[in-house]
């Protein structure tokens, strides 16, 4: 199953890590948050060392729907309410930024880079349109009301960004890591202080950024609490409909909308991670009816990361580890968030100032309804009667029909038929 990224780009290959070394920087985990805070640190001569315990950018960045933008949902009206303006306004400017370096970096690489306007619609909340529009007028970014937009759904309206952007992120991310310092099939196994241990060595290093989607070490920072992890589906249709942007429902459970070359990617039958869902069933019905003509190219899934106030956790990784940093949480908007995390890790790392770090602490108040929630879902499960368990903390693990996987309800690891691990937080595979 590949996605239609793997298909039209060609990914560097790395050799396997099979001596220690020491090293100033280690970052563990390579996907686009990873490479790209490599690349940084690569481009200002800082001695670093980058690991993926699979091949880069083979889980869920090569999965992605890859729309850059910084509108994420209708996110500024939520964020005003609960950290008010100034928080806002600093997480407006710092995505935008991140779509700026973006077309800064992509101008010298083919990566199929396409400014595009983004849409939020709804199919029935008008009022939650306009409070979002409100809330930007008062944050100062002038976004715009459309009555109308050109989709098979009816629709309230939506809210648009204009100018964001849509690309390959594979083509991008084999462009910019051919010369950077990383080791595949080099599967980080335990931390002792800064010392990553792997299967055939040892990494001694003076600091360490976890950039592992879901941050795996679990005696710091308390990440299965923090977070929980949703799948999402696609399928790309050729002879669709080309939509000329990018469109995201508001509900979660809605339906999301982008072109890439001829085909149109259709996104959404999601849930939490090991709860029923509608997956690519639902998508092939909505095309069924919709795109009669069509016929499905590509099917794939990816999986996000969802913090307990929809903003990423990037920083130090907990105030107990002061060279111990993260990037994780991004809430289904990885492509700015990764290169926000990259932007801000690499700031500090060089020990500069860096205007946004502030509102990305992963040390800030966790007293949020989402924390309930994933407490309950954690009891529940490590409750439930099952033969089947995640070796990441123990919680029963349900069957998923659509992909055979064995999924984790609490924290999102999964798991093939056979018991090897498809995704983290677990650190080994199922034991059958």
């Amino acid at each position: 199953m590949k996605s239609v990224w793997q298909e039209n780009s060609s990914i560097p290959h790395f050799p396997q890590l099979k001596q220690d070394i020491h090293t100033d920087v280690l970052i563990i985990g390579g996907g686009i948050a990873g490479i790209l805070t490599a690349y940084f640190l690569h481009k200002n001569g800082v001695k670093y060392t980058l690991v993926e315990k699979d091949s880069i950018c083979s889980k869920t960045t090569a999965n992605t729907s890859a729309k850059i933008t910084f509108q994420h949902g209708l996110f500024y009206s939520k964020i005003f309410k609960s950290y008010g303006i100034e928080t806002a306004q600093k997480y407006l400017s710092a995505h935008k930024t991140a779509l700026e370096v973006y077309g800064i970096i992509c101008k010298n690489i083919d990566c199929d880079f396409e400014v595009k306007d983004n849409y939020v619609y709804s199919v029935d909340k008008k009022e939650k349109l306009e409070n979002e529009m409100s809330a930007l007028q008062k944050i100062g970014y002038k976004a715009q009301f459309c009555e109308n937009i050109p989709l098979p759904k009816k629709t309230v309206g939506a809210v648009k960004f204009s100018n964001q952007a849509q690309f390959n992120p594979l083509k991008f991310l084999g462009q910019i890591s051919k010369e950077l310092n990383i080791y595949e099939n080099t599967f980080v196994r335990e931390m002792i202080g800064n010392t990553a241990v792997t299967d055939y060595a040892k990494i001694f290093a003076k600091k360490v950024i976890v950039a592992t989607h879901f941050p795996f070490i679990n005696k710091h920072g308390s990440y299965f609490l923090k977070l929980y992890q949703h799948r999402s589906y696609i399928i790309a249709l050729e002879n669709a409909q080309n939509v000329n942007g990018m469109y995201v429902d508001e509900n979660k459970k809605g339906m999301s909308f982008r072109n890439y070359n001829n085909l149109l990617l259709l996104g959404g039958g999601g849930a939490r991670t090991g709860k029923p869902s509608g997956n690519w069933q639902e998508l092939r019905h909505f095309a069924k009816e919709n795109y009669t003509k069509s016929k499905e190219r590509f099917f794939f899934a990816t999986q996000d990361c969802i913090s307990l106030d929809s903003m990423p956790y990037i920083g130090q990784y907990s105030k107990n580890t002061p060279n111990l940093y993260v990037a994780g949480g991004f809430n289904k908007w990885g492509m700015t968030g990764a290169m926000v995390s990259a932007m801000v890790l690499s700031d500090i790392i060089m020990n500069k100032q860096n205007d946004f770090a502030d509102i990305f602490n992963p040390s800030r108040n966790i007293l949020k309804p989402q924390l309930f929630v994933n407490g309950i879902e954690a009891t529940k499960n490590l409750l439930t009667i099952s033969e089947k368990r995640c070796p990441h903390l123990g919680c029963a693990l349900k069957w998923n029909n659509a992909e055979h996987s064995w999924d984790c309800p609490c924290h999102g690891s999964r798991f093939a038929k056979s018991g090897t691990l498809i995704d983290n937080p677990a650190n080994g595979d199922l034991k059958l």
